[in-house]
């Protein structure tokens, strides 16, 4: 797969919940840069991490608006729509930025910046506010 159909799967993962698929995407010793959850390493610390998304979020769509590819590094601007489980009549409305960088196929470094404030109703539902 080339970047631009590497960033694709990692949307159309995400969106369909399959998140062992999702990860794959990364190299084993992948860095992960995430808004809330801080410095992520290594692939498999953020398979397990993954396994619990589904718990948390009663709806998660991150829907891609534009990419720019250049070689191996990709960036994309999207839309989060999510549900956090415990208060789900509290929408999570977000635009958001993904950069990714590529090696050998996978990704081997991403980050991702949104504005925080719309995620307060999962970040109420883990116990930080």
């Amino acid at each position: 797969m080339n970047t631009r159909e590497i960033v694709e799967k990692y949307y159309e993962y995400a969106n369909a919940g399959k998140w062992d698929a999702w990860c794959d995407l990364f190299t084993e010793d992948a860095i992960y840069d995430e808004q809330l959850a801080g410095r992520i390493q290594g692939r498999e610390t953020l398979r397990g991490m993954m396994r619990g998304f589904p718990d948390v979020y009663a709806k998660f769509v991150n829907a891609p608006k534009h990419f720019v590819v250049d070689s191996n590094h990709a960036a994309v601007i999207s839309h989060i729509s999510a549900l956090a489980s415990k208060f789900q009549n509290e929408p999570i409305e977000a635009e958001a930025v993904l950069y990714v960088e590529i090696e050998n196929g996978k990704i081997k470094y991403a980050a991702n910046y949104h504005d925080s404030k719309p995620f307060k109703p999962f970040l109420k539902q883990i116990g930080v506010e």
